[in-house]
């Protein structure tokens, strides 16, 4: 691996029983917006592992990731000082010009992504206000990290264990916002684009290939033609897409 690609995990910890937070350092240089990810070479694996990013700074990046195969499995074992082979900075990441008083909306492992975008938007003068869902109160996670940025944390939880029990489109009914910006599985994607009036950006979570949209895995029909997820996207304008 070449020494821009070498990122050393410096720890690699649960959050929940089936979610784990790895900060690495490195060169974050190509991370130029809220929202890209990093494609994780990892070994015995033929594909790379797409997982987006959380916070970063000068030095470090940290990503949050769910166990849900092989691969992640293969992730969650790892030693701090572990060498890593990563692909940074990859796809759009969100546009913060659109909005003034938005709404960051995080489903589940979709969380992640909410977190720097929130800090940017802060950085930017902006008021976010920020709704995490999950299924149930063990499965949530960052609630504690977003509040202390001092901003409006709403959780929900599908069973009612904690914060408000429902969906996020629950959580959002009488919020004032003016667009919104979201990642999180399919279903929450459609039932918030019916949910709301204002424009906004959702950030799609596909099976990658490459990662920088030469094998064209990733495609996905638009109102504005094919699009691949991981280049010009993930994060696409309510308005182009097609469900």
């Amino acid at each position: 691996m070449s020494m821009q690609n070498c990122y050393k995990i410096l720890s690699n910890e649960p959050l929940t029983a089936t979610v784990f937070k790895m900060v690495l350092q490195g060169d974050t240089g190509a991370i130029t917006a809220p929202g890209q990810f990093i494609n994780i070479k990892l070994e015995g694996k033929f594909l790379r592992r797409p997982i987006s990013v959380c916070d970063y700074n000068d030095a470090t990046i940290t990503i949050i990731y769910k166990v849900v195969g092989e691969g992640t499995q293969q992730m969650s074992a790892m030693q701090p000082g572990t060498l890593l082979d990563c692909l940074v900075g990859l796809g759009n990441g969100y546009d913060i010009s659109k909005s003034k008083n938005p709404l960051l909306v995080g489903g589940g492992v979709g969380v992640p992504p909410m977190y720097n975008l929130a800090k940017t938007l802060i950085a930017d003068g902006q008021r976010p206000v920020v709704v995490l869902g999950f299924n149930t109160a063990d499965e949530v996670f960052y609630a504690d990290e977003f509040e202390a940025l001092g901003i409006e944390v709403i959780v929900a939880t599908v069973d009612g264990t904690m914060g408000i029990k429902g969906f996020v489109t629950d959580a959002i009914k009488d919020l004032d916002y003016d667009y919104f910006y979201a990642c999180g599985p399919l279903p929450m994607f459609k039932a918030l684009y019916n949910a709301t009036d204002v424009s906004g950006q959702f950030s799609f979570e596909e099976r990658m290939g490459c990662g920088f949209g030469a094998c064209m895995g990733c495609s996905c029909k638009t109102k504005y033609g094919s699009k691949r997820i991981c280049k010009d996207g993930p994060v696409l304008v309510k308005e182009e897409i097609i469900w």
